[in-house]
């Protein structure tokens, strides 16, 4: 999305038959024709320091927003992976850190490229052709890092009780270990060449003892 700044409208005649656009990655032209003429950035030194670090900050939130997506997805109590498992809330606390990590990344882009742009424009000795004006990827990144850092937090609290509303998730590994056998004392084995004697039991099952 090459809307990373476009050009602002100075003076008194509005009415411009091309307008420009800066994005991370390309520059792009448009005409009153409705064309857009776009050419990727050949040098990525050429930029100006706030794109670098922009395009850097930027790949890193992309990267840090799909592991999130795929952790907190395998975190979820509504997913059959690691059902009934501890291992689920470690998951989803960790997708939620990269969502954090994510939006404030995304942020520091966007907040980074906002200010040099009003600097910009507001600078006298620069010629109104070069100022530029936020452009609405700007716009998308604040709101998408908001998403993304609501979301991280959401995560990572509603985890944090998750021992509170599932306790069977804490119990669980408990439950599939077998029960300790029962202790049962040795019987006593009376030999046959003796006498009766206390040990022995008649045919009704009761000791010869007890009727002595």
């Amino acid at each position: 999305m090459p809307q990373w700044r476009r050009t602002g409208y100075m003076g008194s005649n509005i009415i411009t038959s091309m307008a420009y656009m800066k994005g991370l990655w390309m520059e792009c032209v448009w005409n009153s024709a409705g064309i857009y003429q776009c050419e990727i950035h050949r040098s990525t030194l050429a930029l100006p320091q706030d794109m670098q670090a922009a395009r850097a900050l930027m790949t890193l939130s992309c990267i840090s927003s799909i592991l999130a997506t795929a952790l907190s997805s395998l975190g979820m109590e509504c997913t059959r992976c690691i059902h009934r498992s501890p291992a689920k809330c470690a998951l989803a606390v960790t997708g939620g850190g990269c969502f954090l990590t994510a939006g404030l990344l995304c942020l520091t882009a966007v907040s980074w490229t906002s200010s040099e742009v009003i600097r910009n424009f507001s600078n006298p000795v620069m010629p109104d052709g070069m100022k530029y004006e936020i452009g609405q990827a700007v716009y998308i990144g604040f709101i998408s890092s908001a998403f993304s850092i609501t979301g991280g937090v959401v995560l990572c609290l509603a985890c944090g009780q998750a021992e509170k509303r599932f306790p069977y998730l804490t119990e669980s590994i408990d439950a599939f270990q077998p029960p300790a056998p029962e202790y049962q004392p040795p019987a006593v084995v009376c030999k046959d060449n003796h006498t009766p004697s206390r040990c022995s039991a008649s045919s009704s099952g009761y000791r010869l003892s007890d009727y002595v």
